[in-house]
Protein backbone atom coordinates (compact mmCIF):
# COMPACT_ATOMS: atom_id res chain seq x y z
CA UNK A 1 0.00 0.00 0.00
CA UNK A 2 1.55 3.69 -0.78
CA UNK A 3 1.11 6.03 1.80
CA UNK A 4 2.72 9.38 2.04
CA UNK A 5 4.47 8.31 4.96
CA UNK A 6 5.90 5.61 3.20
CA UNK A 7 7.41 6.86 -0.35
CA UNK A 8 6.79 3.83 -2.63
CA UNK A 9 5.46 0.60 -1.69
CA UNK A 10 6.86 0.23 1.67
CA UNK A 11 9.25 -2.14 1.19
CA UNK A 12 12.65 -2.04 2.50
CA UNK A 13 15.13 0.67 1.20
CA UNK A 14 18.74 -0.55 -0.94
CA UNK A 15 20.28 -1.19 2.17
CA UNK A 16 22.97 -3.74 2.93
CA UNK A 17 20.84 -4.90 5.33
CA UNK A 18 17.51 -5.60 3.07
CA UNK A 19 19.76 -7.46 0.81
CA UNK A 20 21.64 -9.79 3.38
CA UNK A 21 18.03 -10.14 5.88
CA UNK A 22 17.73 -13.95 6.66
CA UNK A 23 13.95 -13.87 7.09
CA UNK A 24 11.35 -13.26 4.36
CA UNK A 25 8.30 -12.26 5.45
CA UNK A 26 4.28 -13.19 4.03
CA UNK A 27 2.95 -9.85 5.27
CA UNK A 28 -0.31 -9.74 5.93
CA UNK A 29 -2.69 -6.47 5.48
CA UNK A 30 -5.08 -5.59 8.11
CA UNK A 31 -8.33 -6.33 7.06
CA UNK A 32 -11.92 -5.47 8.53
CA UNK A 33 -12.06 -5.48 11.99
CA UNK A 34 -9.98 -6.90 14.87
CA UNK A 35 -9.89 -6.70 19.02
CA UNK A 36 -6.79 -7.67 21.35
CA UNK A 37 -5.93 -6.58 24.29
CA UNK A 38 -2.98 -3.92 23.38
CA UNK A 39 -2.78 -2.38 20.17
CA UNK A 40 0.96 -1.45 19.59
CA UNK A 41 1.72 0.95 16.31
CA UNK A 42 4.62 0.49 15.04
CA UNK A 43 6.59 -2.64 14.44
CA UNK A 44 10.35 -1.71 15.00
CA UNK A 45 12.42 -2.04 18.73
CA UNK A 46 9.69 0.13 20.19
CA UNK A 47 7.31 -1.21 19.15
CA UNK A 48 8.05 -5.02 19.10
CA UNK A 49 10.00 -4.63 22.34
CA UNK A 50 6.81 -3.44 24.28
CA UNK A 51 4.80 -6.28 22.28
CA UNK A 52 6.80 -9.25 23.55
CA UNK A 53 7.16 -8.48 26.91
CA UNK A 54 3.54 -8.02 26.56
CA UNK A 55 3.00 -11.17 24.83
CA UNK A 56 5.21 -13.22 27.89
CA UNK A 57 2.77 -12.17 30.31
CA UNK A 58 -0.32 -13.52 28.37
CA UNK A 59 -1.59 -10.69 26.55
CA UNK A 60 -3.28 -10.72 22.93
CA UNK A 61 -1.18 -8.12 21.32
CA UNK A 62 -2.22 -6.75 17.54
CA UNK A 63 1.04 -4.84 15.84
CA UNK A 64 0.44 -2.11 13.10
CA UNK A 65 2.87 -1.41 10.98
CA UNK A 66 3.04 0.90 8.37
CA UNK A 67 5.17 -0.50 5.70
CA UNK A 68 7.43 -3.49 6.75
CA UNK A 69 8.61 -4.72 9.77
CA UNK A 70 11.70 -2.69 10.96
CA UNK A 71 11.28 -0.88 8.01
CA UNK A 72 12.29 2.49 9.76
CA UNK A 73 14.87 3.31 11.66
CA UNK A 74 15.28 -0.16 13.17
CA UNK A 75 16.23 -1.83 10.30
CA UNK A 76 18.46 0.72 8.71
CA UNK A 77 20.60 2.09 11.44
CA UNK A 78 24.45 1.73 12.11
CA UNK A 79 23.98 -1.59 14.43
CA UNK A 80 25.90 -0.44 17.24
CA UNK A 81 24.63 -1.76 21.24
CA UNK A 82 25.54 1.84 22.69
CA UNK A 83 24.88 1.99 26.38
CA UNK A 84 23.23 5.07 27.63
CA UNK A 85 21.24 8.32 25.79
CA UNK A 86 22.27 11.09 23.75
CA UNK A 87 22.05 13.57 26.70
CA UNK A 88 24.92 12.17 29.38
CA UNK A 89 24.01 11.31 32.51
CA UNK A 90 25.75 14.49 33.66
CA UNK A 91 23.49 16.61 31.80
CA UNK A 92 20.58 14.33 32.83
CA UNK A 93 21.49 15.21 36.91
CA UNK A 94 22.36 19.00 35.87
CA UNK A 95 19.15 19.25 34.20
CA UNK A 96 16.61 17.13 36.59
CA UNK A 97 17.96 16.74 39.88
CA UNK A 98 20.30 13.92 41.84
CA UNK A 99 17.48 12.04 42.01
CA UNK A 100 16.47 11.40 38.42
CA UNK A 101 20.13 11.13 37.37
CA UNK A 102 20.49 8.21 40.35
CA UNK A 103 16.72 6.74 38.61
CA UNK A 104 18.67 6.80 34.48
CA UNK A 105 22.11 5.72 35.81
CA UNK A 106 20.59 2.51 37.35
CA UNK A 107 19.04 1.21 33.90
CA UNK A 108 21.18 2.60 31.46
CA UNK A 109 22.66 -0.96 30.58
CA UNK A 110 19.22 -2.87 30.49
CA UNK A 111 18.37 -1.99 26.75
CA UNK A 112 21.59 -3.82 26.04
CA UNK A 113 20.66 -6.20 28.31
CA UNK A 114 17.15 -7.23 26.88
CA UNK A 115 19.05 -7.50 23.40
CA UNK A 116 21.38 -10.30 24.67
CA UNK A 117 18.87 -12.06 26.68
CA UNK A 118 16.76 -12.22 23.51
CA UNK A 119 18.91 -13.04 20.68
CA UNK A 120 19.89 -15.91 23.20
CA UNK A 121 16.45 -17.27 24.12
CA UNK A 122 14.77 -16.70 20.77
CA UNK A 123 18.07 -17.65 18.85
CA UNK A 124 18.08 -14.69 16.77
CA UNK A 125 20.82 -15.04 13.90
CA UNK A 126 21.70 -11.53 14.10
CA UNK A 127 25.72 -11.77 13.85
CA UNK A 128 25.73 -10.55 17.64
CA UNK A 129 29.54 -9.31 18.91
CA UNK A 130 30.53 -7.55 22.01
CA UNK A 131 32.40 -4.51 22.11
CA UNK A 132 32.28 -0.86 21.39
CA UNK A 133 34.75 1.81 21.48
CA UNK A 134 34.54 5.37 22.11
CA UNK A 135 37.46 7.09 20.13
CA UNK A 136 38.80 9.98 21.21
CA UNK A 137 40.57 12.92 18.79
CA UNK A 138 41.96 15.05 21.57
CA UNK A 139 42.90 15.95 24.59
CA UNK A 140 39.75 17.54 25.42
CA UNK A 141 37.48 14.25 24.55
CA UNK A 142 39.94 11.97 26.79
CA UNK A 143 39.55 14.02 29.53
CA UNK A 144 35.47 13.81 29.15
CA UNK A 145 35.63 9.99 28.33
CA UNK A 146 37.67 9.63 32.03
CA UNK A 147 35.25 11.82 33.60
CA UNK A 148 32.53 9.08 32.11
CA UNK A 149 34.23 6.15 33.42
CA UNK A 150 34.11 8.17 36.70
CA UNK A 151 30.96 8.57 36.78
CA UNK A 152 29.47 5.31 35.73
CA UNK A 153 31.05 3.38 38.20
CA UNK A 154 29.53 5.82 40.54
CA UNK A 155 26.25 4.24 39.40
CA UNK A 156 27.85 0.65 39.43
CA UNK A 157 28.99 0.28 35.80
CA UNK A 158 32.44 -1.14 36.04
CA UNK A 159 32.57 -2.02 31.91
CA UNK A 160 34.74 0.67 30.49
CA UNK A 161 38.24 0.32 29.73
CA UNK A 162 40.20 3.61 28.60
CA UNK A 163 42.69 3.40 26.20
CA UNK A 164 45.74 5.82 25.60
CA UNK A 165 46.99 6.81 21.88
CA UNK A 166 49.17 3.37 21.88
CA UNK A 167 46.20 0.82 23.25
CA UNK A 168 44.04 2.05 20.40
CA UNK A 169 46.22 1.04 17.74
CA UNK A 170 45.22 -2.00 19.02
CA UNK A 171 41.83 -2.22 18.13
CA UNK A 172 41.30 0.61 14.95
CA UNK A 173 44.07 0.85 12.41
CA UNK A 174 44.14 4.04 12.05
CA UNK A 175 46.39 7.10 13.05
CA UNK A 176 43.77 9.72 13.76
CA UNK A 177 42.93 9.45 17.24
CA UNK A 178 44.32 10.59 20.56
CA UNK A 179 43.32 7.15 22.54
CA UNK A 180 39.61 5.92 23.62
CA UNK A 181 37.46 3.93 25.87
CA UNK A 182 36.03 0.14 25.39
CA UNK A 183 32.67 -0.70 26.64
CA UNK A 184 32.32 -4.19 27.32
CA UNK A 185 28.75 -4.46 27.89
CA UNK A 186 27.70 -2.51 24.51
CA UNK A 187 28.24 -4.55 21.12
CA UNK A 188 27.42 -4.33 17.40
CA UNK A 189 24.93 -6.97 15.31
CA UNK A 190 22.72 -6.85 12.08
CA UNK A 191 19.68 -4.44 12.88
CA UNK A 192 17.12 -5.48 10.39
CA UNK A 193 18.11 -9.17 11.23
CA UNK A 194 17.32 -8.13 15.13
CA UNK A 195 14.17 -6.87 14.84
CA UNK A 196 12.88 -9.51 12.22
CA UNK A 197 13.94 -12.39 14.92
CA UNK A 198 11.66 -10.38 17.64
CA UNK A 199 8.89 -10.20 15.47
CA UNK A 200 9.13 -14.22 14.51
CA UNK A 201 9.27 -14.43 18.92
CA UNK A 202 6.35 -12.30 19.11
CA UNK A 203 4.77 -14.19 16.80
CA UNK A 204 5.32 -17.15 18.24
CA UNK A 205 4.03 -16.29 21.28
CA UNK A 206 0.45 -15.87 19.49
CA UNK A 207 0.66 -12.04 18.44
CA UNK A 208 -0.23 -10.37 15.24
CA UNK A 209 1.47 -8.23 12.71
CA UNK A 210 -0.32 -6.41 10.59
CA UNK A 211 2.38 -4.66 8.15
CA UNK A 212 0.93 -2.56 4.72
CA UNK A 213 -1.11 -1.09 7.14
CA UNK A 214 -0.67 2.86 7.91
CA UNK A 215 -2.72 4.15 10.87
CA UNK A 216 -4.64 7.07 10.04
CA UNK A 217 -6.16 7.47 13.23
CA UNK A 218 -6.05 6.46 16.66
CA UNK A 219 -8.97 6.94 19.07
CA UNK A 220 -10.03 6.26 22.77
CA UNK A 221 -12.71 6.10 25.00
CA UNK A 222 -13.98 4.91 28.30
CA UNK A 223 -13.88 1.80 27.67
CA UNK A 224 -10.86 1.49 25.58
CA UNK A 225 -9.08 2.68 22.46
CA UNK A 226 -8.73 1.96 18.60
CA UNK A 227 -6.66 2.46 15.56
CA UNK A 228 -7.90 2.71 12.08
CA UNK A 229 -6.42 2.00 8.89
CA UNK A 230 -7.29 2.40 5.52
CA UNK A 231 -8.94 -0.96 5.22
CA UNK A 232 -9.42 -1.91 9.05
CA UNK A 233 -9.81 -0.95 12.82
CA UNK A 234 -8.27 -2.77 15.84
CA UNK A 235 -9.99 -1.82 18.76
CA UNK A 236 -8.23 -2.73 22.61
CA UNK A 237 -7.93 -2.11 25.98
CA UNK A 238 -4.92 0.35 25.41
CA UNK A 239 -2.64 1.46 22.34
CA UNK A 240 0.99 1.91 22.75
CA UNK A 241 1.95 4.34 19.87
CA UNK A 242 5.85 3.95 18.68
CA UNK A 243 5.77 5.26 15.51
CA UNK A 244 8.81 7.80 16.47
CA UNK A 245 9.97 9.50 13.44
CA UNK A 246 7.47 8.16 10.81
CA UNK A 247 4.98 8.44 12.62
CA UNK A 248 3.84 12.07 10.88
CA UNK A 249 0.36 13.36 12.03
CA UNK A 250 -1.67 10.69 12.88
CA UNK A 251 -1.40 11.30 16.44
CA UNK A 252 -1.57 15.34 16.46
CA UNK A 253 -0.42 15.93 20.24
CA UNK A 254 2.92 14.31 19.48
CA UNK A 255 3.94 15.65 15.74
CA UNK A 256 5.57 18.50 17.77
CA UNK A 257 7.43 16.60 19.84
CA UNK A 258 10.61 15.54 18.21
CA UNK A 259 11.87 16.08 14.90
CA UNK A 260 12.54 13.76 12.08
CA UNK A 261 16.47 14.09 11.44
CA UNK A 262 18.28 12.00 8.90
CA UNK A 263 21.69 10.46 9.14
CA UNK A 264 23.14 8.32 6.60
CA UNK A 265 25.57 4.83 6.27
CA UNK A 266 26.91 3.04 3.47
CA UNK A 267 28.89 -0.46 3.23
CA UNK A 268 32.28 -1.62 1.11
CA UNK A 269 32.34 -4.47 -0.56
CA UNK A 270 33.45 -7.33 0.72
CA UNK A 271 37.34 -7.36 2.01
CA UNK A 272 39.29 -10.11 2.49
CA UNK A 273 39.60 -11.60 6.22
CA UNK A 274 43.32 -9.97 6.36
CA UNK A 275 42.28 -6.30 5.45
CA UNK A 276 39.29 -6.24 7.61
CA UNK A 277 41.34 -7.41 10.55
CA UNK A 278 44.01 -4.86 9.73
CA UNK A 279 41.13 -1.96 10.09
CA UNK A 280 39.32 -3.55 13.13
CA UNK A 281 41.55 -6.02 15.08
CA UNK A 282 39.27 -6.57 18.04
CA UNK A 283 35.87 -6.83 15.70
CA UNK A 284 34.51 -3.75 17.73
CA UNK A 285 31.99 -1.08 16.28
CA UNK A 286 33.18 2.34 16.86
CA UNK A 287 31.83 5.44 17.31
CA UNK A 288 33.71 8.88 17.64
CA UNK A 289 33.27 11.70 20.62
CA UNK A 290 32.06 14.70 18.67
CA UNK A 291 29.26 16.40 18.27
CA UNK A 292 28.47 15.41 14.52
CA UNK A 293 30.18 12.21 14.99
CA UNK A 294 31.55 8.80 12.82
CA UNK A 295 30.53 5.28 13.48
CA UNK A 296 31.78 2.38 11.81
CA UNK A 297 31.76 -1.86 12.34
CA UNK A 298 32.35 -4.71 10.50
CA UNK A 299 30.04 -6.75 9.41
CA UNK A 300 29.92 -10.45 9.16
CA UNK A 301 31.15 -10.66 5.30
CA UNK A 302 33.94 -8.32 5.83
CA UNK A 303 32.60 -5.07 4.98
CA UNK A 304 33.27 -1.87 6.53
CA UNK A 305 29.71 -0.20 7.26
CA UNK A 306 30.75 3.57 7.88
CA UNK A 307 28.01 5.98 8.77
CA UNK A 308 27.65 9.46 9.79
CA UNK A 309 26.06 13.12 9.13
CA UNK A 310 23.16 14.23 9.61
CA UNK A 311 20.16 16.44 7.89
CA UNK A 312 17.64 18.29 10.19
CA UNK A 313 13.84 17.71 8.50
CA UNK A 314 14.67 14.19 7.10
CA UNK A 315 15.42 14.86 3.68
CA UNK A 316 18.14 12.48 1.94
CA UNK A 317 21.56 14.36 0.72
CA UNK A 318 21.94 14.23 -2.83
CA UNK A 319 25.01 11.73 -2.68
CA UNK A 320 25.69 9.99 0.30
CA UNK A 321 28.73 8.38 -0.66
CA UNK A 322 30.27 12.12 -1.72
CA UNK A 323 28.98 13.14 1.88
CA UNK A 324 30.44 9.75 3.97
CA UNK A 325 33.12 8.66 1.51
CA UNK A 326 35.64 12.00 2.67
CA UNK A 327 34.93 10.93 6.33
CA UNK A 328 35.83 7.40 5.78
CA UNK A 329 39.07 7.83 3.97
CA UNK A 330 40.17 10.55 6.50
CA UNK A 331 40.22 7.29 9.35
CA UNK A 332 40.94 4.78 6.79
CA UNK A 333 43.00 6.52 4.06
CA UNK A 334 44.24 2.71 2.96
CA UNK A 335 40.25 2.14 1.54
CA UNK A 336 40.32 5.03 -1.07
CA UNK A 337 40.17 1.87 -3.63
CA UNK A 338 37.68 0.05 -2.23
CA UNK A 339 34.51 -0.05 -3.55
CA UNK A 340 31.16 1.34 -2.17
CA UNK A 341 28.32 -1.53 -2.60
CA UNK A 342 25.11 -0.02 -0.84
CA UNK A 343 24.95 3.34 0.42
CA UNK A 344 21.19 4.53 2.34
CA UNK A 345 19.61 7.06 4.89
CA UNK A 346 17.18 6.74 6.94
CA UNK A 347 15.26 9.24 9.77
CA UNK A 348 15.74 9.33 13.98
CA UNK A 349 13.46 11.13 16.26
CA UNK A 350 15.32 14.21 17.89
CA UNK A 351 13.93 15.41 20.98
CA UNK A 352 15.05 18.73 21.89
CA UNK A 353 16.96 17.59 24.91
CA UNK A 354 18.08 14.99 23.55
CA UNK A 355 16.49 12.78 26.41
CA UNK A 356 13.73 10.10 25.05
CA UNK A 357 10.15 11.36 25.99
CA UNK A 358 7.22 8.90 27.45
CA UNK A 359 4.09 9.58 28.58
CA UNK A 360 0.33 8.84 28.20
CA UNK A 361 -2.47 11.12 26.37
CA UNK A 362 -6.20 10.68 28.13
CA UNK A 363 -5.95 7.16 30.21
CA UNK A 364 -5.54 4.52 26.87
CA UNK A 365 -3.38 6.10 24.98
CA UNK A 366 0.62 5.84 25.57
CA UNK A 367 3.48 6.70 23.62
CA UNK A 368 7.39 6.85 23.40
CA UNK A 369 9.85 8.48 21.22
CA UNK A 370 12.50 10.76 20.39
CA UNK A 371 15.90 8.31 21.24
CA UNK A 372 17.55 10.66 19.58
CA UNK A 373 20.06 8.66 17.61
CA UNK A 374 20.62 6.51 20.67
CA UNK A 375 17.42 4.16 19.98
CA UNK A 376 18.67 0.65 19.50
CA UNK A 377 19.45 0.01 23.62
CA UNK A 378 16.76 2.88 24.37
CA UNK A 379 14.01 1.83 22.51
CA UNK A 380 14.14 -1.73 23.77
CA UNK A 381 14.57 -0.18 27.32
CA UNK A 382 11.21 1.94 26.70
CA UNK A 383 9.30 -0.98 25.13
CA UNK A 384 9.27 -2.69 28.48
CA UNK A 385 8.69 0.19 30.34
CA UNK A 386 5.82 0.55 28.69
CA UNK A 387 4.46 -2.49 28.99
CA UNK A 388 5.34 -2.39 32.74
CA UNK A 389 2.47 0.23 32.29
CA UNK A 390 0.52 -1.29 30.52
CA UNK A 391 0.20 -4.32 33.19
CA UNK A 392 -0.62 -1.93 36.09
CA UNK A 393 3.23 -1.06 37.27
CA UNK A 394 3.57 2.70 36.67
CA UNK A 395 6.62 3.03 39.07
CA UNK A 396 9.90 3.74 35.65
CA UNK A 397 6.92 4.71 33.09
CA UNK A 398 5.70 7.59 35.58
CA UNK A 399 9.81 8.88 36.32
CA UNK A 400 10.24 9.15 32.83
CA UNK A 401 6.91 10.95 32.00
CA UNK A 402 7.53 13.45 35.17
CA UNK A 403 10.46 14.72 33.48
CA UNK A 404 9.52 18.44 31.26
CA UNK A 405 10.09 18.20 27.36
CA UNK A 406 11.61 20.82 25.86
CA UNK A 407 9.65 22.70 22.02
CA UNK A 408 11.57 23.01 19.71
CA UNK A 409 12.41 26.84 19.01
CA UNK A 410 10.84 27.92 16.16
CA UNK A 411 8.29 25.47 16.32
CA UNK A 412 7.46 22.63 13.05
CA UNK A 413 7.96 25.33 10.79
CA UNK A 414 11.63 26.80 11.75
CA UNK A 415 12.81 24.31 13.80
CA UNK A 416 15.29 22.64 11.38
CA UNK A 417 16.85 25.58 10.65
CA UNK A 418 17.23 26.64 14.11
CA UNK A 419 18.92 22.88 14.56
CA UNK A 420 21.42 23.09 12.00
CA UNK A 421 22.34 26.69 13.37
CA UNK A 422 23.37 24.70 15.86
CA UNK A 423 24.98 22.31 14.69
CA UNK A 424 27.34 24.53 12.42
CA UNK A 425 28.23 25.85 16.11
CA UNK A 426 29.24 22.61 17.71
CA UNK A 427 30.88 21.19 14.27
CA UNK A 428 33.04 24.16 14.61
CA UNK A 429 33.45 23.58 17.90
CA UNK A 430 34.47 19.78 16.57
CA UNK A 431 37.29 21.33 14.39
CA UNK A 432 38.79 23.61 16.87
CA UNK A 433 39.23 21.27 19.45
CA UNK A 434 37.03 23.16 22.15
Amino acid sequence: MTSASYPGDGSYPPSYYAASRNITRQPRMLEGEVEADICVVGAGYSGLSAALHLAQNGFKVVVVEGAAVGWGASGRNGGQIVNGLNASLETITRRYGQKAGDFIGGLLQEGAGIIYDWVERYAIQCDLKRGNIYAAYTAKHMQELEAKQALWRQHGMDDHELLDREAIRQHIGSTVYAGGMIDHSGGHMHPLNLVLGEAAALESLGGTIFEHSPATAVKQNASGASVRTHHGRVSAKAVLVCGNAYLGDVVPELASRVMPVSTQVMATEPLSAERAKALLPSDMCVEDVRYILDYFRLSADHRLIFGGGVVYGGTDPADIVAKLRPNMNKVFPQLGDVRIDYAWSGNFALSFSRVPQMGRLGGRVYFAHGYSGHGVTGSHLFGRILSEAVRGDMTRFDTFASLPWIPFPGGRMFRAQYSTLGSWWYALKDRLGI
